[in-house]
């Protein structure tokens, strides 16, 4: 009998409405992306994606707002696992982030990621997007390209000079190229912390550096490893050859993965 003459007050029947209207909106808002919006954030190509690997996740509702890792960040010895209210999850496990946007994440996969298929979730102020996946290999090189699809390295020769059609290197310089997704070092490089010191890449054995699809003499590789001060960036210091010719396509290659073509190096 109660039940049959219980009335809600209006304001509580109009809260009701408006908690579902709110309810309906947040699902409405979730974060959205698919597993082909995930790509190397150096050159925006496809997986599959290496351990350390920087990645770019494009989407919608991504976050409110706009928030990016800062020199003092890096100062403090290791990256964040939330910016602009927003958390990234590989396999249940926050990873490190250097970029958060409405329609952009920048993350980094974590270096004792275990290869195989994994998942990831984004999640903006408890609220969910689609757990999609990706799959891991021990090794993915990409480069890190300038506007004209040019790789982004220094001539060292010049005090770390930005090599660029304008101001190229030359037969017998050494550059410094950065790329990522290179893989496990040693010793181990620890997710989200910023690299104190030189540690060379496992698989540097299998790696080369084509010139115009042709590899490099191996001893003319120095160095191949991370870069001390930051996060996820590796680079490869080598001798560039006499035969290099002017603005050589570069690639690079560790095992059965080479990195995209058409992207030059500056050199005349």
């Amino acid at each position: 009998m109660l039940g049959s003459r219980f009335r809600p007050f209006p304001w509580l029947r109009a809260a009701a409405l408006v908690g579902m209207a709110l309810c309906g909106n947040l699902w409405a808002q979730a974060p959205y992306y698919t597993t082909a919006s995930i790509v190397n954030a150096s050159d925006y190509s496809p997986g599959p994606f290496a351990p350390s690997s920087v990645l770019s996740l494009f989407g919608t509702n991504l976050a409110w707002t706009t928030e990016a890792v800062t020199p003092e960040t890096l100062a403090a010895g290791s990256l964040p696992t939330q910016l602009a209210a927003t958390i990234v999850f590989v396999d249940n496990v926050p990873v490190p982030l250097l970029y958060a946007s409405p329609t952009q994440i920048n993350l980094l996969v974590p270096a004792e990621q275990i290869p195989g298929d994994v998942t990831v979730t984004v999640v903006r102020q408890g609220v969910s997007g689609p757990a999609v996946t990706i799959a891991l290999i021990d090794a993915a090189p990409a480069l890190f390209v300038l506007d004209g699809n040019f790789a982004i390295a220094q001539d060292w020769n010049t005090n770390y000079t930005l090599m660029t059609p304008d101001a190229p290197a030359h037969a017998g310089d050494i550059a410094v190229l950065y790329a990522t997704g290179l893989g496990y070092t040693n010793p181990p490089w620890a997710s989200g912390v910023v690299a104190q010191s030189a540690a060379y890449i496992t698989c540097r054995g299998s790696m080369q550096v084509l010139l115009n699809g042709a590899a490099i003499d191996p001893s003319l590789v120095l160095y191949a490893g991370v870069t001390p001060g930051y996060s996820g960036l590796y680079q490869i210091n080598f001798t560039i050859p006499a035969d290099a010719g002017t603005n050589p396509e570069i690639r690079v290659r560790i095992g059965t993965q080479v990195s995209i073509s058409s992207i030059k190096l500056a050199v005349e």
